[in-house]
C-alpha cells in the first residue's frame, strides 16, 4: 500500500474517533460526524488529507457493500412487491422534481439546457445516507421506508440516461454508441441473469463452497459475486451500486444469505465511513463562508422543493398525509450520484466553476441536514394531522373513490355496529396471524392498513380490512374504538406505534392495548403511553432461549410455564432475576447430587459378561454403581431391571461416586476394551 494513502487512512480513523465521541456526547448522528471529519481533514481546511481521489475509491467500495447488504436482506419477491414504488413512484419523483427545478432555474436566469441539467442533479437523492439512517433506526421495512427504497432504486437506474443526455444538452454529440433499444436489451439481459443466477446457479455454488467448511473460501466467493455483478452492470452502462444491490438479491434467494451478511458487515461499516468522509472533503469552506447566507437559502429551497415533489408522488400513490410528509422529507437531500453527474456537466460546460462550487456546497448542506430533517418529519406530520379535518389528506387521494375507506365504511357493510371487538393495525405477517387466530376463535375484528393495494386485494377476498392511518383519531373512531375490547398494533414503524398507542388510550381508557416493537428500549416508552403489553422481538427470542435452557436442565413443564408467564408479565428485568432464582428449582448433578457422577461403559465383542443379567453381575452391591439405562444399537432400555441381559456392544449409562466408577472401570477393563489401571486415584481417600 502507498505510504501516503496508509497515513491518510490512519489520520481519518483517528480524527473520526475524536469527532464521533464528541457527537455521541451531544447526541448527533454519526453520519454528520463523518461529514465533519471530511471537512476538517480535507484539502480546504487543515489540508491533512490531500489524496481525495484515493479516498473516493474507498468510498465507492462502501456504497457497493451498503447496497449489497440492502439487497441481501430483501428478496426478488419483495422487490417485485415494491415495483409500483420503483416504476411509478421513482418515475414521477424524477419528472416532477426536474420540472420544478427547471422552471425555478429559468426564472433565476439560467439557460434552458443548464436549467434542465440542474433539474437532473437535484432530482437524485442519497441512497447511502437514507438507507444508512433507516438501518440505524430500524425503519427499512416501514411503509415510508419501502416507498423511499423504491424511488431510490429508480434513481440509481435513471442516472445512466441522464449521463447519456449530458453531452446532448451541451451541444456535443454523444460518444456512446448505445441506442435506446440496445440499452433496453442490456437491462432485460441483466434481469434474466439475476433471476437465473439467484434461482439455480448461486444456491448450487454456495452449497459446494459451504461443504468445504472453509470460511476464507466462502468470504472470497461472496466478495467475487458482489464486485463481479457490480462490474457487469457498469459494463452495461448502469451504476456499480445497482449491480451490488442485484448481487444481494441473488444471494438472498439462498439459505446462506445470513452468513454472507455476517461476513460482509464489518467491511461495509468500515468502507461506508469513507463515503461520508469523502463527501465532506469536497466542501470548499472558504467559498461557503463567503456566500453562507445565499447557500443556506438555496439549501433550504432544495429541501423544500424535494420534500414537496416526493411528498406529492407519495400522495399520488394513494398514501395518507403522515406517510406523504415523512417520505417527502426523507428524500429531501441531493444524492451522491449527483456529484458524478455534476462532474460530467462541468467538463461539458453546463456548469461554470462558481455554479459547480455552489452546487457542491448546497448538496453537502442538504446531506448534513438529513438526520435532523428525517427526525423532524415525524413530529411535523403529527402537527399537521392534528390541524386538518380534510378526509382526503387524512385517508389518501383514492380512498373514497376506491371504496376502501370512508368515515362510515367500517359499519356500512355490516348488519350491526362493531362492539366488544378486536382492532388490528397493520396487515403484515403479525396482522395476518392475529386475524387468522381471531377468525378461528370467532372473535369479531377489523383491520386497519395504510397500503391501498393490500386493502383492495384483501377486501376482494372477503377480509374485513379498511384503509386508514391509525395515528389519526378519525380513523380509530371509525373503527369504533370506544366500544372495542382489544387493540393490536403489529406494524414495524415504532414512531407510528407510539402515536397510535397514545391516541387509542386517550380515546378509550379501558381498551387492552398490545403492541409490537423490535427493541427492548421501546418497552418503557410504550408502557408509559398506555400499552398493556409490549412484545419486542428480541425479548421473545430471549424468553424462548430461556425456556429451552430450563428444559435442558430437566425443569418441569409447569414450572417453565410459570417462569415464562411471570417474565412476560413483569418485564425483561425479571429474566435476570429468574435466571438466578431458577437455579434453586433446576436439577444440577453437581449441586443437587454432590459426590456423584455419570459415565458410560461399552462392552466389547466377546465380553466375559455377555449374556449375564444385571442381577448376576450385581454392580450395585459389589461396586456401588447403578445402571440407569442401556443403549443397544438404536434401542434405549430405560430403568433396566435385574433380569435385563447384558450383550456385547451394549452401552451402559452408570451412576455412582467417582472412586466407585473408577474401580468399576478396573473391574471391567478387558470387557470394555480398556487396560485396567494399576491403581485408582480415589483409593485410600
Amino acid at each position: 500500500m502507498d505510504l501516503t494513502l496508509f497515513t491518510a487512512i490512519d489520520i481519518i480513523f483517528g480524527l473520526s474517533i475524536l469527532i464521533l465521541l464528541l457527537f455521541h456526547r451531544v447526541k448527533l448522528s454519526p453520519v454528520l460526524g463523518f461529514l465533519v471529519t471530511g471537512i476538517v481533514a480535507g484539502p480546504h481546511v487543515l489540508g491533512i488529507i490531500r489524496e481525495v481521489e484515493q479516498v473516493e475509491v474507498l468510498s465507492e467500495i462502501g456504497i457497493i457493500l451498503l447496497l449489497f447488504t440492502i439487497g441481501v436482506e430483501m428478496s426478488i419477491k419483495e422487490l417485485w412487491d415494491i415495483k409500483r414504488f420503483v416504476l411509478v413512484g421513482g418515475g414521477l419523483q424524477v419528472v416532477i422534481t426536474t420540472a420544478l427545478v427547471y422552471y425555478i432555474s429559468l426564472y433565476m436566469g439560467y439557460s434552458p439546457n443548464t436549467a434542465l441539467f440542474l433539474g437532473f442533479l437535484v432530482s437524485l437523492s442519497s441512497t447511502a445516507i437514507v438507507l444508512k439512517l433507516f438501518q440505524e433506526k430500524g425503519e427499512t421495512y416501514t411503509t415510508y421506508g419501502k416507498i423511499s427504497l423504491g424511488i431510490l432504486i429508480f434513481q440509481d437506474i435513471v442516472i445512466v440516461p441522464m449521463i447519456l443526455l449530458t453531452p446532448i444538452l451541451a451541444g456535443v454529440p454523444s460518444t456512446s454508441g448505445d441506442s435506446s433499444v440496445t440499452f433496453l436489451l442490456k437491462g432485460l439481459g441483466i434481469m434474466l441473469f439475476v433471476i437465473v443466477t439467484a434461482r439455480w446457479i448461486m444456491p448450487a455454488l454456495l452449497f459446494r463452497i459451504a461443504k468445504t467448511r472453509n470460511r476464507e473460501l466462502f468470504l472470497l466467493t461472496i466478495i467475487f459475486t458482489v464486485f463481479g455483478t457490480a462490474w457487469l452492470t457498469s459494463k452495461a452502462g448502469l451504476s456499480l451500486a445497482l449491480g451490488a444491490f442485484l448481487a444481494g438479491l441473488i444471494i438472498s434467494e439462498s439459505e446462506y444469505s445470513h452468513q454472507a451478511v455476517g461476513n460482509m458487515m464489518p467491511f461495509k461499516d468500515v468502507f461506508i465511513t469513507f463515503f461520508f468522509i469523502s463527501i465532506g472533503m469536497l466542501m470548499d469552506v472558504g467559498f461557503f463562508l463567503e456566500n453562507i447566507f445565499i447557500l443556506l437559502a438555496l439549501a433550504a429551497g432544495v429541501i423544500l422543493v424535494k420534500s414537496m415533489a416526493a411528498g406529492l408522488v407519495t400522495f399520488i400513490l394513494g398514501y395518507p398525509l403522515r406517510i406523504t410528509i415523512i417520505t417527502g422529507m426523507t428524500l429531501a437531500q441531493v444524492g451522491e450520484f449527483s456529484f458524478v453527474l455534476s462532474s460530467f456537466g462541468r467538463s461539458y460546460g453546463l456548469l461554470d466553476e462558481g455554479l459547480y462550487q455552489a452546487f457542491l456546497a448546497v448538496s453537502i448542506v442538504t446531506m448534513a441536514a438529513t438526520p435532523f430533517v428525517m427526525t423532524f418529519s415525524h413530529s411535523f406530520s403529527r402537527m399537521l394531522l392534528n390541524k386538518t379535518k380534510n378526509p382526503v389528506l387524512i385517508n389518501g387521494l383514492y380512498a373514497k373513490s376506491m371504496g376502501i375507506y370512508s368515515t362510515d365504511a367500517i359499519h356500512a357493510d355490516e348488519d350491526e355496529e362493531l362492539h366488544d371487538h378486536l382492532i388490528i393495525v397493520g396487515y403484515g405477517f403479525n396482522g395476518k396471524t392475529v386475524s387468522n387466530a381471531a377468525k378461528t376463535a370467532g372473535i369479531p375484528y377489523v383491520i386497519i392498513e395504510t397500503n391501498p393495494e393490500t386493502v383492495r386485494n384483501e377486501r376482494k377476498k372477503g377480509e374485513r380490512i379498511y384503509y386508514g392511518d391509525a395515528t389519526h383519531e378519525v380513523v380509530l373512531d371509525s373503527a369504533n374504538i370506544k366500544s372495542a375490547r382489544v387493540l393490536v398494533v403489529g406494524i414495524s414503524d415504532f414512531i407510528a406505534t407510539r402515536a397510535i398507542t397514545d391516541v387509542a388510550r386517550r380515546m378509550n381508557p379501558k381498551i387492552y392495548i398490545i403492541t409490537r416493537t423490535r427493541y427492548m428500549s421501546e418497552i418503557k416508552t410504550l408502557s408509559q403511553l398506555g400499552a398493556d403489553e409490549v412484545i419486542p422481538e428480541e425479548y421473545e427470542t430471549s424468553v424462548e432461549i430461556f425456556s429451552r435452557l430450563l428444559k435442558k436442565y430437566l425443569v418441569p413443564e409447569e414450572d417453565i410455564y410459570a417462569f415464562t408467564r411471570e417474565i412476560r408479565a413483569n418485564g425483561y428485568s425479571m429474566l435476570r432475576k429468574h435466571s438466578i432464582e431458577a437455579k434453586k428449582d433446576t436439577f444440577s448433578l453437581k449441586d443437587d447430587l454432590p459426590g456423584l457422577d455419570v459415565t458410560s461403559f461399552k462392552l466389547k465383542e466377546g465380553s466375559l459378561i455377555h449374556g449375564s443379567t444385571l442381577k448376576d453381575v450385581d454392580l450395585r452391591n459389589i461396586h456401588g454403581a447403578t445402571v440407569l439405562a442401556i443403549r443397544r444399537g438404536e434401542q434405549i432400555i430405560e430403568n433396566p431391571t435385574g433380569d435385563t441381559q447384558l450383550l456385547s456392544g451394549d452401552m451402559l449409562i452408570v451412576l455412582g461416586k467417582p472412586e466407585k466408577l473408577c474401580q468399576l472401570r478396573n473391574f471391567l477393563g478387558g470387557d470394555i476394551g480398556a487396560s485396567p489401571s494399576e491403581s485408582c486415584p480415589y483409593e485410600g481417600a
